[in-house]
């Protein structure tokens, strides 16, 4: 395995949507409705993020995790025209494949997403989770992430609940990331 993090280009938007829509399938089973998860399409989410990669924001960043020429995780993060709750930039999304979760991978890409969100002027982040979504809220509390609120909120429809993490010091989350150690060779599928 030799996983390799760079921006990402708008070519890459139907590997995102790929890695975005497998890994809601694979960790939201029983919170979300299963019609809804099934019900879910690469291309539409291709579309969306062709249009998110092709603004070249200078306020967004959106990395990929790639294994030779395969995607296999992806972060987003952007600066907030208006802070919310004091923090003025926001982690998106943070997603891995199913099969390489564990190797270190969410902390690399979480790493850059914030690193990069610093170096243009962000002092503090914001990222939101699905409540019952116990994998990442654990991941953001190895971070240091600091529970905010729970609250409920709707979804395409959905009625669920999300929790807001403060990382209050993005010096702090890069050095965090930096420090954590990686997961043992073997691990990833």
């Amino acid at each position: 395995m030799t996983i390799a993090i760079r921006p990402a280009t708008p070519g890459d938007a139907a590997a995102i949507a790929h890695v975005r829509i497998a890994s809601w399938r694979a960790t939201y089973r029983g919170i979300v409705p299963d019609p809804y998860l099934d019900a879910m399409q690469d291309a539409p989410s291709a579309a969306l993020w062709e249009r998110v990669l092709a603004a070249h924001a200078d306020a967004a960043t959106v990395v990929v995790a790639t294994d030779g020429s395969d995607i296999v995780g992806f972060a987003a993060a952007n600066r907030l025209p208006e802070p919310k709750r004091g923090l003025d930039s926001e982690l998106t999304a943070a997603y891995v494949l199913p099969g390489w979760l564990r190797a270190g991978i969410g902390r690399r890409l979480v790493h850059d997403a914030v690193r990069a969100q610093r170096d243009r002027g962000a002092s503090a982040m914001i990222a939101w989770v699905i409540a019952k979504n116990r994998g990442a809220r654990t991941f953001f509390e190895r971070l240091s992430g600091e529970l905010l609120v729970e609250q409920p909120f709707e979804w395409d429809g959905i009625e669920l609940v999300e929790a807001g993490y403060a990382f209050r010091d993005l010096d702090a989350v890069v050095a965090r990331c930096n420090e954590w150690p990686a997961a043992a060779p073997g691990r990833l599928h």
